[in-house]
């Protein structure tokens, strides 16, 4: 039996709910389809988004989505998606499988999206081929209340009132996608950029600038150092600065199989989910050096797994299916970003329907869950509580080849003195049984719930519930105060104390 000390009363850092993101591109089935019918679909909707869609992501308590993109943010230019839908400009999707845009979804369908799913906004502006003017503009429609040019276009599109926009991307993957810049230019023109995305109410735009890809830490060197002014951040340049990461088995070249998988590439993405640990500490000092209030938030606004495409998809679409593996990478993802909750202050996992590590995928007019929505739906208490000091007993396993610990969690009290504890057991073959400790704690009450099933195991359109959440029993409130609860291979438990 291991032992998972928590100390109830060392709270380290708030979990804020934007932890929790998503993040929807305009990238295959994500967008159009995924999201967005249109209001003359037969697909039940709301003023063109699908009513099963939105319902499932509310549950889950969606706190946050990022839009339009990704790359296609440095590609999209915002007045060819407003007026009138059959007068908006089309155009040729680059980057995502040279499908036609239509631009039939755009600011005014992306805002209403939020509205019915009760998230914040996080829109990210074009900088590889945008302008200072064009962004500047798109504040302004967005969100100034007075007379002025695009104020009044916004009117004239039917918003008399500005939106709230809660967070602002400067630009995408400048490094790549966005630009191909070097650093020392890229934070130069976030000066610039940044400088003339105005704040238009009494509320501070949350301005994030880009960051590195991976483990570029020069990059995290140089635009913090360049961005600094005489070794201050002006809090109306910069918010925070964001991270990229995918797990790759196999290498970025030679991405596996969501589905045909062996125990060494199960083992190594499982050991690179981890790594997501390592990216974010030494990220994390480079900012510190400059930033030890920890003002500027690191936001990991693009991570998951992302193997080959489905076959007989397009390539261009990243449509790939989604297992218990996957539940398991979201899982010690989302602990990991607990744990380090007093830096990460959002992240997005990428993408949201139909795209990569899809939370839902669709077909036609059917929708399924998959695994990793289940885990977004265990971990969903955390949001916006305060991280409690939580220390384990742990193990290495794996393979010869691989090796990762056993268990990851993480564990967080609410306003209401309710505590929930997230565990995962990444072991392929091994049970374990934990005896939870929450000192100074008088625990009365505990409630479960467990997603369990073989690795290869997933939800698909003939079976959607192969994986699916259960309420869990296999535990015993303790005399002492002590929680035991046993854990089976392949699982992630989550735990409600009252």
């Amino acid at each position: 039996m291991k032992r998972l000390v928590i100390n109830t009363i060392e709270k380290k850092s708030h979990i804020n709910k934007e932890i929790y993101g998503h993040f929807s591109e305009h990238l295959g089935r994500c967008i159009y389809e995924g999201l967005y019918v249109g209001e003359n679909s037969d697909i039940p909707n709301v003023n063109g988004m699908r009513t099963d869609v939105v319902e499932a992501l509310k549950k889950i308590r969606i706190p946050v989505l990022r839009w339009p993109g990704g790359c296609f943010a440095d590609e999209y230019h915002w007045k060819d998606g407003i007026g009138p839908k059959e007068t908006r400009k089309k155009m040729i999707n680059t980057h995502w499988g040279g499908v036609v845009e239509d631009n039939s979804f755009g600011t005014h369908e992306f805002m209403e999206l939020c509205r019915q799913l009760g998230c914040e906004t996080y829109v990210n502006m074009n900088v590889g081929s945008g302008s200072v003017q064009e962004m500047s503009e798109w504040v302004e429609y967005l969100t100034f209340k007075g007379v002025s040019p695009m104020a009044d276009l916004r009117k004239k599109n039917g918003h008399e009132e500005p939106w709230d926009v809660n967070f602002i991307g400067v630009g995408n993957e400048n490094w790549g996608c966005g630009g191909n810049m070097r650093p020392e230019h890229y934070a130069n023109e976030y000066r610039r950029y940044s400088t003339y995305c105005r704040n238009y109410t009494d509320k501070k735009m949350y301005k994030i600038m880009g960051g590195p890809n991976v483990d570029d830490y020069n990059w995290t060197e140089t635009t913090m150092k360049t961005i600094g002014k005489s070794g201050t951040y002006p809090a109306d340049l910069i918010s925070g600065i964001s991270l990229h990461y995918y797990v790759h088995p196999g290498g970025w070249e030679n991405k596996g199989s969501a589905l045909d998988f062996d125990r060494d590439e199960y083992y190594e993405t499982i050991r690179k989910a981890y790594y997501m640990d390592e990216l974010i500490t030494r990220h994390g000092d480079i900012i510190n050096q400059y930033d030890p209030e920890k003002r500027i938030g690191l936001i990991v606004d693009e991570w998951g797994t992302w193997y080959r495409v489905e076959p007989g998809t397009n390539p261009g679409f990243l449509y790939q299916q989604n297992t218990m593996r996957d539940a398991i990478v979201a899982g010690v993802t989302l602990n990991i970003f607990n744990q380090h909750s007093d830096r990460v202050q959002m992240a997005n996992i990428a993408q949201l329907v139909n795209v990569l590590q899809a939370v839902i995928l669709t077909d036609g007019a059917d929708m399924l869950l998959t695994p990793t929505y289940h885990v977004f739906d265990m971990f969903k208490d955390h949001q916006d509580a305060e991280l409690l000091a939580s220390y384990i007993e742990n193990e290495v396993i794996g393979t010869e080849k691989e090796k990762v610990p056993e268990i990851s969690q993480s564990a967080s009290i609410a306003e209401d003195g309710s505590i929930t504890i997230t565990l995962v057991n990444a072991s392929d073959d091994k049970d374990e049984t934990i005896d939870v400790i929450p000192v100074e704690y008088n625990a009365k009450e505990v409630k479960a719930s467990i997603l369990t099933g073989e690795m290869h195991d997933h939800n698909d359109f003939t079976n959607k519930e192969k994986v699916k959440l259960a309420d869990y029993t296999d535990f015993k409130l303790e005399s002492n105060g002590h929680i035991t609860v046993k854990l089976p291979a392949m699982s992630v438990v989550s735990l409600k104390v009252c």
